[in-house]
């Protein structure tokens, strides 16, 4: 595959997302993704996006300012 901005290649890698919900902060670590090996641009898996969707909206019912979760975890 190639990267949507560069055209260099993507390989399997992971990365931490970071998304603000409201007033708090969710970091996700271990998060697979695609990753050009010349620019660095992520791509997230179709897959993986629906997966991180349901991970953040979890964590807000349970967020208070900060919370670190790993996808592995959270993805089983």
């Amino acid at each position: 595959m190639t990267c949507f901005l560069c055209k260099g290649d993507l390989q399997p890698d992971s990365t931490i997302h970071s998304e603000q919900a409201g007033n708090a902060v969710v970091l996700v670590r271990n998060v697979p993704c695609l990753k050009c090996t010349q620019c660095g641009e992520i791509v997230y898996p179709g897959e993986v996006v629906q997966r991180l969707e349901q991970i953040l909206d979890a964590a807000q019912n349970d967020m208070a300012e900060i919370a670190v979760l790993t996808y592995r975890e959270k993805a089983a």
